[in-house]
């Protein structure tokens, strides 16, 4: 533990690396069951980056959301659990969508399930914003970047069918 935070709440460096692992880990699982293989082959929509751009974005923003997590749990709000568990399952949703999109090749269903996801983000957030605001703005380039991958998903889809 270290000096006590904003909202009174000391620092505890065990739960800060567990929300940053767990955020973390789950990035790496969705990599993993996700692949790329045959993905090259595809004509990608207009405003696709390079293909360096993703992990490297997309470590940026696990830290943000392992981050606010944490400020979440730190809290210890009445309503901290249940937000958690909604955070839980939008990671959990987040994890799924490269196996659908690589690995499966649903590139429709994965574009719906990427609406879920951001439906389930933008609760997530709402829901830390109640709790702690400044959670909920680390949570908004992850909804900014799952509205992108929307627009690349569909244009993927559209341009390969």
């Amino acid at each position: 533990m270290v000096a006590a935070g904003r909202k009174g709440r000391a620092f505890h460096l065990r739960a800060f690396v567990f929300f940053e692992a767990l955020t973390l880990g789950a990035g790496i699982a969705g990599g993993l069951l996700g692949g790329t293989s045959g993905f090259q082959e595809l004509r990608p929509p207009p405003l696709t980056p390079p293909a360096w751009v993703f992990p490297a974005v997309w470590t940026a923003l696990y830290l943000l959301m392992g981050l606010a997590a944490y400020l979440i749990w730190n809290t210890r709000d009445i309503d901290g659990p249940r937000v958690l568990r909604l955070y839980l399952l939008q990671l959990a949703v987040n994890v799924l969508w490269p196996f659908l999109f690589f690995r499966l090749g649903w590139r429709l269903f994965a574009f719906f399930w990427l609406l879920f996801l951001t439906a389930l983000i933008t609760l997530t957030l709402t829901g830390f914003r109640y709790i702690r605001r400044s959670a909920s703005r680390l949570l908004l380039p992850y909804l900014a970047w799952t509205l992108y991958a929307g627009y690349l998903n569909l244009g993927f889809y559209l341009l390969n069918i």
